[in-house]
C-alpha cells in the first residue's frame, strides 16, 4: 500500500525519495502512528514532505488516494468522518444554526442522510434539490442554495453550509498556485544575509549562562544587536493601464518584501522607466525623482527587483517622446540599460502568465535588456528570481 501511495506523490510532482519512504516505513514498525488516518496524515507529510511549498500538493494527492476528499464519478467509497459527530462540533454554532440543524431533524439525521445519497448516488449531478452536487437545493455538494446543508469540496456561495467537506490547509502555499503574502514571504526568505547591527537590545542566552558561571552565579545579562536581513533591495512597480488588473497581487508582494527586507527603497514608474519616478501615486509632478539621482545615489551593493507586465507600444521602450505620459527626451530602454549596467543583480517580475508573453513585442524587448531574467509573479518565478539574485 506505502508503495502505491509513495507513487501517487510521485505523479503529483511532489519530490519524494526512497529515503524518506523508509523513514516513514521505519516510523509505521515503531507504531508512531497506528489505527488513525490522522496519525498517518500528519505522520506521512512529516516523513515525506520537506518544502511547505508541496502542502497543498501533498493533501491533495493524500485525499485522492486514502478519503476520497476530491470529486469523483463513483462516490460508493466515500466515508463519513468520525469527528462530524462529536459534541465539539456544536460549541462553534450560532443559536440560529443550531435550530436550522434541528429543523432537519438534527446532526444525525442530516449526516444520516448524507451516507444514504453517498451510497445511492452512482454519477456525477449539478442542479436539483437531493443529490449531491453542484447548483441547485440540495442539503449536499456546493454551489447551489440550501439553508442547512453540508458542503462537499467547491466553494462557499451562500456560506449557509452546517460542515464543510474540506481537508486542505495549504490552499496558498503551492508554486503555481495564486499569490498570497505568506508564500511571498517564504519564496523572499532566500534573499538572506543576516547581521547584526544597532543597539545591544537582545539577550544573549548562551553568554549570559557563561558569564552567570563564570561569575559565581551572579545573574550578569549580557545583549546583543538584534539580528536583521542586511540585504539591500531596491524595487520598481510598474502602475496605472494595464497593471489595473494586477493591483491586488503587487499590494501582496509589497506587503512582504515591507516585512521581509529592513534595507528597502521603492518607486514608481508607468509602462517604462523615464527621467523620472516617483514615491507616491496622487502625485504632484514637483515631488518627482530624477532617475539619474537614484542610480548616483545607491550602491551597487542594492539587488534590483522591476514588477510589471511590461506591455506598451514597443515606441515607448525604444525611442525618444515614445511615452504615452509626456514628452521622454531619452527613450526607455536607455534608461533600463543604464539601472542594468549599475546593478548586474537585477529581475523582472511579471504578473502575466509566462505563455503570453510572445504575443507583445515590448515584453520580449525588455526581456532581452535583461537578458532573460524576466520570471513570472508566482511562487515558483519568485524562487527563481531569488535564486538568481542570492548567486
Amino acid at each position: 500500500m506505502l508503495i502505491d501511495y509513495f507513487y501517487k506523490l510521485k505523479q503529483a510532482k511532489i519530490p519524494v525519495s526512497i529515503n524518506e519512504l523508509l523513514t516513514l516505513i521505519d516510523a509505521m514498525q515503531h507504531d508512531i502512528a497506528f489505527g488513525s488516518m490522522d496519525e498517518f496524515y500528519h505522520l506521512s507529510k512529516m516523513c515525506l514532505v520537506k518544502d511547505e511549498k508541496y502542502f497543498d500538493r501533498f493533501d491533495q494527492a493524500f485525499g485522492e488516494y486514502y478519503e476520497g476528499l476530491k470529486a469523483r464519478e463513483d462516490l460508493t467509497q466515500a466515508t463519513i468522518p468520525e469527528n462530524w459527530l462529536e459534541t465539539e462540533f456544536f460549541k462553534n454554532l450560532s443559536d440560529e444554526e443550531k435550530a436550522k440543524i434541528k429543523s432537519l431533524g438534527g446532526l444525525d439525521k442530516l449526516m444520516e442522510t448524507l451516507k444514504k445519497r453517498l451510497d445511492e448516488q452512482k454519477k456525477k449531478h449539478a442542479g436539483g434539490n437531493k443529490w449531491i452536487g453542484t447548483g441547485g437545493t440540495s442539503p449536499f455538494g456546493h454551489g447551489g442554495y440550501n439553508p442547512e446543508g453540508v458542503r462537499i469540496g467547491g466553494e462557499s456561495t451562500h456560506r449557509r453550509a452546517v460542515k464543510v467537506w474540506e481537508k486542505r490547509q495549504y490552499k496558498n502555499l503551492d508554486d503555481n498556485c495564486e499569490l498570497g503574502t505568506r508564500n511571498i514571504k517564504v519564496a523572499l526568505r532566500k534573499l538572506r544575509k543576516f547581521a547584526r547591527t544597532g543597539v545591544a537590545e537582545e539577550l544573549d542566552l548562551d553568554d549570559t549562562i557563561k558569564s552567570t558561571a563564570k561569575d559565581g552565579g551572579l545573574l550578569n545579562i549580557k545583549l546583543v544587536p538584534e539580528r536583521h536581513n542586511a540585504v539591500k533591495l531596491l524595487v520598481f512597480f510598474d502602475v496605472g493601464g494595464s497593471m489595473d488588473d494586477h493591483v491586488r497581487t503587487c499590494e501582496q508582494l509589497f506587503s512582504a518584501i515591507k516585512t521581509e527586507f529592513k534595507h528597502l527603497e521603492f518607486f514608481y514608474f508607468h509602462n517604462c522607466v523615464y527621467e523620472n519616478l516617483w514615491k507616491s501615486n496622487p502625485r504632484n509632478y514637483h515631488e518627482d525623482t530624477q532617475t539619474q539621482d537614484i542610480i548616483n545615489t545607491f550602491g551597487n551593493d542594492y539587488h534590483v527587483i522591476f514588477v510589471g507586465d511590461a506591455a506598451m507600444s514597443p515606441y515607448e521602450v525604444a525611442y525618444a517622446n515614445g511615452s504615452v505620459e509626456h514628452n521622454n527626451p531619452e527613450p526607455g530602454s536607455l534608461w533600463l540599460n543604464r539601472i542594468r549596467d549599475k546593478w548586474h543583480k537585477a529581475i523582472w517580475l511579471n504578473p502575466v502568465q509566462q505563455e503570453y508573453w510572445k504575443y507583445t513585442q515590448s515584453t520580449q524587448m525588455i526581456k532581452e535588456i535583461f537578458e532573460d531574467k524576466m520570471f513570472p509573479l508566482t511562487v515558483s518565478g519568485i524562487t527563481d528570481g531569488i535564486k538568481f539574485l542570492s548567486k
